[in-house]
């Protein structure tokens, strides 16, 4: 026999959960890591077939950018922003060269282009990308 509240409970996916979601820099590092290690990293848009031509799966189980990554760890979405992604974008860019050069303006869709530019090299794997952000996380934490 169950208590009601038992037996009114429903399940809520981990990336609709709010007690899932991130609340520091250093936790959206590596809830975007664990993010690109199950659906993998994309390269040249934020998620693989952005416009739905190919498939229906919903974009948040896709192949996806570091910076859609990002953005779903804390809000769900790969396309949607916050103030944390933002800020996790931001010391991220900071950190990363790409070509030897850090990035070229502070505006955050430089910012972005700059992660992107980072994730998008020819090399990059999503093993990569997961171990960079896994790094970023200790930054994080000693900064």
């Amino acid at each position: 026999m169950g208590t009601s509240s038992q037996t009114r409970s429903r399940v809520i996916p981990l990336h609709r959960s709010p007690q899932a979601r991130p609340t520091t820099v250093p936790q959206t590092y590596r809830a975007a890591a664990r993010i690109l290690a199950v659906n993998g990293l994309h390269k040249g848009d934020f998620v693989a077939d952005a416009f739905d031509r190919t498939t229906d799966v919903p974009h948040f189980l896709r192949p996806m950018s570091i910076v859609a990554a990002l953005k779903c760890a804390t809000t769900g979405d790969p396309h949607r922003t916050s103030l944390l992604a933002d800020e996790a974008i931001a010391r991220l860019a900071l950190r990363l060269e790409v070509d030897g050069e850090g990035p070229l303006f502070g505006g955050i869709f430089d910012l972005e282009a700059h992660v992107d530019a980072w994730g998008d090299e020819e090399s990059r794997s999503t093993e990569s990308a997961v171990a960079m952000l896994e790094r970023a996380a200790e930054w994080g934490v000693a900064a």
